[in-house]
């Protein structure tokens, strides 16, 4: 299996080892990292399935495009002049494409060949249990892999579906920059793509009728929402959408309130829903839902042969949409049907992140699910507290502990600069079930913002200060010199 198929060149039935449906970040995993063991791999570059990686990256530049024209911003408070330069957005453009595909090398199908991966393009759909076609091949393998992402779901405001819109999908790949933006969700993709446009010059609106970044912890929410009104978004929060409708060929909401938002373009980044319409999984004895395809801890449909993971996949790993928690469901899925080893999916022990200005980053419970397991304690420190922070003005942020009476870490949330980096070694303390002490002895580098994260810790044992045992203690032993 060492050459790149289309869909009508077999007419024999493959019998891979493992069968990989999608080509996002986690399908790619289990097919590259299924060749390496030497498995007989077939991966389906399943048509309109989730983001490819080179796709992903789309995002990350734009938001590192808007970085820079940020920092050209903020060095007046520094005391170095503004430049006036001009966002040219035909170059910007040209970035993302150019980053785009350097990104693409890694999933090209030559480089899918050459690791011995027989590549499919099409429609996959199950005919059985044991099989599915693409367009005129069949595929029966030991064991599938169900990886088709998801798409932007449809939101029920009367008059959007009669107007033209952006998605998060497609809004990278715009000619010119939007001279007015109107953003309609609530999503963490929603709160990026309003503040990088806007850092690129865009006027934007933003329009989250659930309130903003529902599921997250609204104390850290707090601090995005004030970077999102200081770096001049309009916000919208809680409102009803009455219409939407065409006003002199634009898109115009109403709101409640007698609002109304105009705008040159209209970006719907409100959610998404799992890729799966066209898959037949109910000839393959595979049940699904609203959250996707419905797995249990070890990504195992009810077709003990198939597998779903990532944006697809609901059940016990409803809501984990990331490609980082794709990718680390790939690894869990190949030491199953590899090495038939017992594995488990913890979505508590993945970590949960907004790429805003300030970034916000959590892993673990957070403080409404750990008060429900009983006595806790939360610690906060703010980034005020950090020589760092203040020296680069980025004092806005806090980190929010959360563990038991003991000290056992039950969840973390950070907002702030960097925190996607800072919320790492958290990451493994909660899936280690550390205790707040062993990070309260983290040596961390001066003059970085990694002292945020021992200082937290460190103010566990604050309390212990005030014990009056603690005080006879150290009366007692001043006794000896």
């Amino acid at each position: 299996m060492s050459q790149t198929a289309s869909p009508a060149a077999s007419t024999e039935p493959l019998t891979p080892d493992i069968c990989v449906v999608g080509h996002g970040p986690g399908g790619l995993a289990v097919a590259t990292a299924a060749a390496l063991f030497g498995a007989r791999t077939v991966l389906i570059r399943h048509d309109g399935s989730e983001l490819s990686p080179n796709e992903g990256a789309r995002g990350q530049a734009l938001r590192a495009a808007a970085g820079q024209a940020r920092a050209m911003a903020d060095a007046v408070p520094f005391g170095i002049a503004e430049d006036a330069g001009q966002v040219d957005y035909g170059r910007i453009r040209a970035h993302l494409d150019r980053v785009a595909a350097r990104s693409a090398t890694n999933d090209s199908d030559e480089r899918l060949t050459a690791l011995g991966i027989l590549v499919l393009k099409g429609d996959a759909r199950f005919q059985n249990r044991h099989q599915l076609a693409v367009g005129e091949s069949v595929v029966r393998a030991r064991r599938f892999v169900i990886a088709t992402g998801s798409l932007p779901a449809q939101l029920s405001v009367p008059g959007l579906a009669d107007l033209p819109y952006l998605t998060e999908d497609n809004v990278f790949d715009l000619a010119k920059r939007p001279d007015r933006l109107t953003v309609l969700g609530e999503t963490a993709a929603a709160v990026e793509l309003a503040q990088a446009m806007r850092a690129l010059g865009s006027e934007v609106a933003l329009i989250a009728r659930e309130g903003l970044l529902p599921d997250e912890d609204q104390e850290a929410v707090g601090v995005l929402r004030r970077g999102l009104l200081g770096n001049g978004v309009t916000l919208h929060e809680g409102r009803p959408i009455l219409r939407a409708e065409s006003h002199r060929q634009r898109p115009r909401l109403v709101l409640g309130g007698d609002i109304t938002i105009d705008g040159t373009h209209l970006l719907v980044a409100s959610g998404r829903k799992p890729n799966i319409a066209t898959l037949e999984l109910d000839l393959a004895g595979v049940r699904s839902d609203d959250t996707g395809v419905i797995v249990d801890a070890s990504l195992r449909t009810a077709n003990r042969r198939i597998y779903a993971i990532g944006a697809c996949a609901g059940g016990a790993t409803a809501g984990m949409a990331s490609s980082h928690a794709a990718q680390h469901q790939a690894g869990l899925v190949l030491r199953n049907a590899l090495f038939r080893l017992p594995v488990r999916f913890r979505p508590e022990q993945v970590p949960r992140t907004v790429h805003g200005r300030p970034e916000l980053a959590s892993v673990g419970l957070g403080e409404a699910q750990a008060r429900v397991q009983g006595a806790i304690r939360v610690l906060r420190l703010p980034y005020a507290e950090s020589g760092l922070a203040q020296a680069e003005r980025q004092a806005e942020g806090l980190i929010k502990l959360m563990t038991d009476s003991k000290g056992t870490i039950l969840g973390v949330v950070i907002a702030g600069a960097r925190a996607a980096e800072l919320i790492a070694p958290w990451v493994l303390a909660v899936q280690k079930r550390m205790n707040v002490r062993d990070m309260a002895g983290l040596i961390a580098p001066s003059q970085s913002l990694s002292e945020i994260s021992q200082r937290a810790a460190l103010s566990f044992q604050a309390p212990l200060a005030a014990k009056p045992g603690i005080r006879r203690l150290i009366g007692f032993l001043r006794r000896f010199g």
